[in-house]
């Protein structure tokens, strides 16, 4: 039986039903007589290039098991996340293994959760040792790119991973680069403290993306060159940017979007406190934290220490609406047809016929984007 939605198209604002056929869309048209009743919006499903974990569950805390990969990923749904890719990062040899190896089991185990997780993230260790550019990664596992000990990972991952995050100021970067490159694996660059000439070499080898780009970064920079200014000015580097309010100041998000178009993406890089209520907390990187009720997740002891990001990418859509940085047509293509279209994933072309039928409805209230229903693969699998 054919699944049928009216709504109002996200990007042209007509009345549209979209008619799918088993996991694919097979029509879409402009309703003939306009409805006067209220209509969401239809969209396509969100898909998120780096989440830590949900709702108490990280997938950086061990041991992980294949119930919190399967609790995570059908518990994103109510945010409208329908594709993700589980971030692991920096930590020891044999954690990252294990973590990886979980993932990937699950999803030989659980068909669905297969279609959702469109591959693993792994954020480090190949990053900068510098305090700042490292964050709140573990300086004592931090190293420099390892092909045979990335192959092990990979293994254990069953060829899973798709992203990995590393600082190019390490010797032998280049090479490491175009064995991922050359293997499929989406190089980005993050965490890093490299000059403006490795960042060349890294492009060159075969670099694509910037991992939450203005983020993991000194607290002083030369005015120019340096590496913000230069992954900004790369044509061949897609950024990905946190838009939760926090992270970044509107004027940066407004000059990355402006510089990178249709290169940006928004990503939520949210940690397993994310989806709770607010309170205090104590993680096991960064100690005792507040979840303030505005989603700021800051340090107990200085609340100007940001603990991370909570704020899913519905939020990143409505932040940047409201705040004029772009338009919510604009935001919501950031988080959903962009992604996809930079890793290949099977929704690439988004609200198409032809296209497969990961969609949200949505409306929105005041400031934010309430999520109504959630179809992953033409199955309803959320609803408000």
């Amino acid at each position: 039986m054919n699944e049928y939605l009216e709504g109002i198209h996200y990007v042209t604002g007509e009345q549209i039903s979209v008619t799918f056929e088993g996991s694919m869309i097979s029509d879409i048209k402009r309703l003939s007589n306009q409805k006067k009743e209220f209509l969401p919006y239809i969209a396509p499903g969100l898909v998120d290039l780096q989440i830590n974990g949900y709702q108490g569950n990280d997938f950086n805390s061990l041991p992980i098991t294949r119930e919190m990969v399967k609790k995570v990923t059908t518990s994103l749904w109510k945010e409208g996340v329908t594709s993700y890719f589980p971030t692991i990062i920096t930590n020891s040899d044999e954690a990252i293994e294990s973590a990886v190896q979980v993932i990937s089991e699950t999803c030989e185990n659980d068909s669905f959760v297969e279609e959702c997780i469109a591959g693993i993230h792994v954020e480090g260790p190949f990053i900068s040792t510098e305090d700042g550019p490292r964050g709140a990664h573990s300086n004592s596992y931090v190293k420099a790119p390892d092909w045979s000990l990335f192959q092990r990972w990979q293994e254990a991952a069953k060829g899973r991973i798709k992203i990995i995050t590393i600082s190019p100021e390490w010797p032998g970067s280049a090479e490491f680069i175009s064995k991922c490159t050359e293997n499929g694996v989406t190089v980005s660059i993050g965490h890093t403290a490299a000059t403006p000439e490795q960042i060349q070499e890294a492009v060159k080898a075969g670099a694509k993306m910037s991992t939450h780009l203005g983020n993991g970064a000194h607290l002083m920079l030369p005015r120019h060159p340096n590496y913000i200014w230069e992954q900004l000015a790369e044509d061949n580097l897609w950024s990905c940017i946190i838009a939760d309010g926090f992270h970044l100041p509107d004027s940066f998000l407004k000059v990355a979007i402006s510089a990178k178009k249709s290169q940006s993406i928004l990503v939520s890089d949210a940690v397993y406190l994310s989806g709770l209520e607010p309170g205090d907390y104590e993680t096991h990187i960064g100690g005792k934290v507040v979840l303030t009720p505005e989603g700021k997740l800051h340090m107990k002891e200085n609340p100007k220490l940001l603990a991370g990001s909570v704020k899913m990418l519905k939020d990143g859509i409505a932040h940047l609406s409201k705040s004029g940085v772009c338009s919510i047509q604009e935001a919501w293509e950031m988080a959903s047809v962009r992604p996809s279209t930079f890793m290949k994933l099977p929704v690439m072309e988004g609200l198409k016929e032809g296209e497969n039928a990961d969609l949200v409805t949505f409306t929105r209230e005041k400031n934010s984007v309430k999520i109504v229903q959630t179809y992953k693969s033409g199955k309803l699998v959320y609803t408000s």
